[in-house]
């Protein structure tokens, strides 16, 4: 899959168009495993057991290195692959597709299945608000309280994402530095606050 800086929706969300009578009801959700992709599809198929097919594609991982999909009883290559390809084409991640159909009584053929399968997904993430996913190295800085007022309004306003202040027998401080931007970091520090004590002390995602 193309390098890709991880994308996913805002939030879960459903679309639905008609093509021919059918109806195809799409609902996007964000998940972090396949369990809780499998746990949706279930969900669908149970809120909509009347529904003549439940379709579905996801992808998961950083990379999108997790892809599957099924065409539940329609013929095979005409639902869940045209799906999966949208959402590859997308490049979103940690993202699964259901879309219900209702039969409406016209036949669309193999080729008429791929457009109407894969254009409910594409509508449903058109219609969807699509966020990127940073993962920034988190550091945390120790200092005194005579210099904490005026580090953490350098911090706020500095080449960082500031992100908690605690208060003890020092005053410890957190910040997020996107991973290509550290030498920048650390020379901006160094220049105004040299003395200040600072540590890598994990990792956040971020979303923009």
């Amino acid at each position: 899959m193309v390098d890709f800086t991880m994308r996913t929706i805002h939030a879960d969300m459903q679309h639905e168009i008609v093509v021919q009578k059918s109806r195809f009801i799409c609902v996007l959700n964000r998940v972090d495993s396949e369990e809780d992709a499998r746990a949706t599809i279930a969900t669908r198929r149970k809120a909509h057991f009347d529904a003549s097919h439940h379709c579905s594609a996801y992808v998961l991982g950083e990379r999108g290195e997790i892809m599957r999909s099924s065409d539940d009883g329609e013929p095979a290559g005409t639902a869940g692959v045209p799906m999966l390809e949208v959402l590859k084409h997308r490049e979103v991640t940690n993202l699964v597709a259901v879309v219900t159909r209702y039969f409406g009584g016209t036949k669309l053929g193999a080729g008429g299945l791929v457009r109407a399968y894969g254009a409910s997904v594409s509508a449903a993430l058109d219609a969807a608000e699509i966020v990127s996913r940073y993962e920034l190295t988190k550091i945390t800085l120790s200092c005194d309280y005579t210099v904490a007022g005026a580090l953490e309004a350098a911090l706020r306003a500095g080449p960082c994402q500031f992100l908690d202040v605690r208060y003890g027998e020092s005053v410890g401080l957190d910040v997020a530095v996107d991973p290509a931007e550290m030498d920048v970091f650390e020379s901006w520090l160094l220049q105004r606050h040299g003395s200040v004590h600072y540590a890598q002390t994990g990792s956040i995602i971020v979303e923009r």
